[in-house]
């Protein structure tokens, strides 16, 4: 998943620690550990990677990539780059990066106070705490009335006309969102999107999605064609889970991503063409210091 930003998602903790190693008269100290214990950091996938940063007279200055989210890990830094950081930044790369600068896919971060800095991804992507949704069930690409439990599209039509149904904060740059229908614990694509009050990316799976007689321009899906192996098209999602996801972009990952500002579960009597609230999702926050000695 990824370039780069700084996100907003699940408490958890995360340590960096400097410890200076002397050089070969073991006199003057050349190069520091930093290790890093976090928790909370999802796996990417073969081809992405984390790589953390620190900021040295405001140029970034790599202190290395990883791809286990397994803690504590250390990495060598120098130690006078190290000492004179100003600020610790995590981001998200591809694995075969011709950049050597950061990605635009920031997590994590935060500013040193003397020896230590706390850092988490409060603010890095979006703040989500007034996040709110509206969705209804309808298949509107097609001409069958007797499926309509069988879409879900983002939008609030309870004024008697359709109106923006997501109220989101506007992601920072790497970043996009992304609707859920979790069928049967199989979270199933409603495509992309960074500005909710136009049609996603995606129509995989609807009928004529993009026309402009047929399917609203707004995010949404109807699940009608092109059912996923052990599935069958249409379907019925009351019962089911509505999400709204954030996720890194570019991404190599067909699941949910750890950010989550909205969720709901479809209620079993939910009514067709009638507005349904969207809860808050579990937002992950990664948090934690970094300390150098």
């Amino acid at each position: 998943m990824i370039k780069k930003m700084f996100l907003a998602v699940l408490a958890t903790g995360m340590l960096a620690t400097a410890c200076s190693s002397d050089d070969d008269n073991g006199s003057n100290p050349t190069n520091s550990e930093l290790i890093l214990n976090l928790s909370g950091l999802e796996a990417l996938g073969d081809d992405f990677v984390y790589e953390g940063w620190i900021i040295v007279d405001g140029a970034p200055v790599s202190t290395g990539t990883f791809s286990s989210v397994t803690f504590p890990q250390t990495f060598s830094v120098n130690t006078a780059q190290l000492n004179s950081a100003t600020t610790f930044v995590l981001s998200i790369e591809p694995a075969v990066d011709p950049d050597p600068a950061p990605a635009a896919t920031k997590i994590l971060a935060g500013d040193f106070s003397g020896n230590s800095a706390s850092v988490d991804s409060n603010g890095i992507v979006a703040n989500f705490s007034a996040s709110t949704g509206t969705y209804i069930l309808a298949t509107p690409t097609d001409t069958d009335d007797t499926n309509e439990e069988s879409g879900v599209w983002f939008l609030d039509n309870s004024s008697g006309s359709a109106v923006t149904g997501l109220d989101l904060p506007t992601l920072t740059e790497g970043w996009v969102y992304e609707g859920w229908a979790v069928i049967d614990g199989t979270p199933i694509s409603t495509g992309t999107f960074t500005d909710p009050s136009s049609a996603d990316t995606n129509a995989a799976t609807s009928m004529f999605k993009g026309d402009a007689n047929n399917g609203p321009n707004y995010p949404g899906e109807d699940y009608l064609q092109n059912a996923p192996a052990g599935m069958t098209f249409p379907t019925d999602l009351r019962g089911q889970t509505i999400v709204i996801s954030v996720e890194p972009s570019p991404d190599n990952s067909a699941m949910p991503f750890t950010f989550k500002p909205l969720a709901n579960m479809v209620p079993a009597d939910a009514m067709t063409h009638t507005a349904l609230s969207l809860g808050t999702g579990p937002v992950t926050v990664i948090s934690g210091s970094v300390t150098r000695n």
